[in-house]
């Protein structure tokens, strides 16, 4: 079930209409969102001030005494904020790698710990130039396929998933980054449609379990897609759905790259061993926590 956060006018200012200095607005917003839990409140109460009012850090500091023309504006994302409402639904982007993402409720928010499956990736296929054939199992934001096919200039992908929402969000992410005409997007349910073998296969599915999405963070639990979180009593649903196809859609010496959750590494590498792939390492994320593992198909 979705929060649907409101705005507490009882926590607005009484003279917005009259405008706010901008040190005054940072002071009841930073105030606001460290009593909600919101962690680096004042840092958050910036970074809202210069989507909501284009005003720089540097402007910020700069003039402090400055009117807000929209102050209003601002405190009502300050309260969106407040809610536990992700930063990235707000201003509805995301950067990941070296682009900037669209993002809504309809799609996961793109993580740095995503990155370490593209540092994976490039590490095992350095050559930028090669003609790699990707395809993309739960593509959401598209935050992978998009970025690798911006990276290899020649590849070409496919896109998977069940969410007419996510299809469109991609879709749209794709054009932005300009990768569309080389990415075909396919509504289904993991690669049930899918009847091509392919270089790569990439994917970051849902792994937490049933029992632990109550516990999540307000951001994650109230706001983002429970079918994109969320995978059965041991989170391994997923990995079960998507390993199993593995052999058919991986071109001989084909890899895969899959995304998956602390502590989770030996049950996806069994699941690989069931599968008939080799294991070819894991990498991890800037926490040191094995993030991507990694497996291909042998020759022949």
């Amino acid at each position: 079930m979705r929060c649907n956060p409101t705005i507490r006018r009882s926590a607005l200012p009484k003279r917005t209409d009259a405008g706010l200095a901008v040190e005054e607005a940072l002071t009841i917003a930073t105030g606001r969102l460290a009593a909600a839990g919101v962690d680096e409140p004042r840092r958050e109460a910036r970074l809202l001030l210069t989507h909501s009012c284009g005003l720089t850090l540097q402007e910020q500091i700069a003039r402090p005494e400055r009117e807000l023309a929209a102050a209003e504006r601002y405190l009502e994302l300050v309260e969106r904020r407040a809610a536990r409402e992700p930063f990235a639904y707000i201003t509805g982007r995301r950067a990941f790698w070296d682009l900037e993402f669209d993002v809504d409720e309809g799609v996961l928010v793109p993580r740095p710990e995503t990155e370490s499956l593209i540092e994976a990736v490039l590490e095992k296929w350095p050559d930028r130039a090669a003609s790699l054939h990707i395809l993309d199992l739960g593509i959401g934001s598209g935050c992978i396929l998009v970025t690798l096919l911006h990276l290899f200039v020649r590849a070409r992908g496919i896109g998977v998933d069940r969410s007419a929402q996510a299809i469109a969000m991609s879709h749209r992410n794709a054009r932005r980054a300009d990768v569309a005409g080389r990415m075909a997007l396919v509504e289904g349910d993991w690669a049930a449609p899918i009847d091509q073998r392919f270089d790569l296969v990439v994917s970051n599915p849902p792994y937490i379990r049933d029992v632990d999405h109550d516990g999540l963070e307000p951001e994650v639990r109230f706001h983002e897609p429970r079918m994109a979180l969320v995978a059965g009593d041991d989170g391994l649903d997923a990995y079960r759905a998507i390993i199993a196809d593995l052999p058919r859609l991986l071109a001989p010496g084909g890899m895969a790259f899959l995304e998956i959750g602390q502590g989770q590494g030996d049950a996806v590498r069994e699941l690989f061993d069931r599968a008939g792939l080799v294991n070819l390492g894991s990498r991890n994320d800037l926490a040191g926590i094995e993030r991507c593992l990694i497996a291909l198909r042998p020759d022949g």
